[in-house]
């Protein structure tokens, strides 16, 4: 567990580089240890913020389609695996990936985040801006997009 905080001190204080391989040393040691425990997911979770830090967006991503699966296939789609999808959505937008990013936040995330937390809460609405954001960003954007994304 103290190498998990080291880590995420690490990736805090931008120290990106030197947190990677911590995060990397912790994770093999709790999937060694408790393959079982959601920790596994949590450490997997601070891994790929800290890709994403670092600029590595692909690697983020294929690591957070991961968590996401787990997360989804353990608990459901939950409060948790509605903050990580989100983050997500976020890196796909990033990547441009916009046809993939839409319809996710649209159409399962939205929906969901509106059925367990309501649709005043902070990530319903952290989502609806993301989803304003990638229809707006999009480089094939049309009217439409710009009237949804109000």
């Amino acid at each position: 567990a103290s190498m998990g905080v080291l880590g995420s001190a690490l990736d805090e204080n931008r120290r990106h580089g030197e947190a990677l391989p911590v995060i990397t040393a912790s994770l093999a040691l709790i999937q060694r240890y408790y393959p079982h425990n959601d920790l596994i997911i949590d450490t997997q979770n601070n891994a790929a913020s800290t890709l994403a830090n670092m600029g590595r967006h692909e690697e983020a991503l294929v690591l957070m389609r991961k968590i996401h699966a787990r997360r989804v296939a353990l608990h459901g789609l939950d409060i948790d695996a509605i903050l990580s999808a989100f983050y997500m959505a976020v890196t796909m937008r990033n990547l441009g990936l916009f046809d993939e990013a839409k319809p996710f936040v649209r159409d399962q995330l939205l929906p969901a985040a509106r059925r367990l937390l309501g649709a005043d809460h902070e990530y319903t609405l952290n989502l609806h801006h993301n989803l304003a954001n990638a229809l707006r960003d999009d480089p094939r954007c049309i009217r439409d997009d710009l009237l949804e994304a109000e």
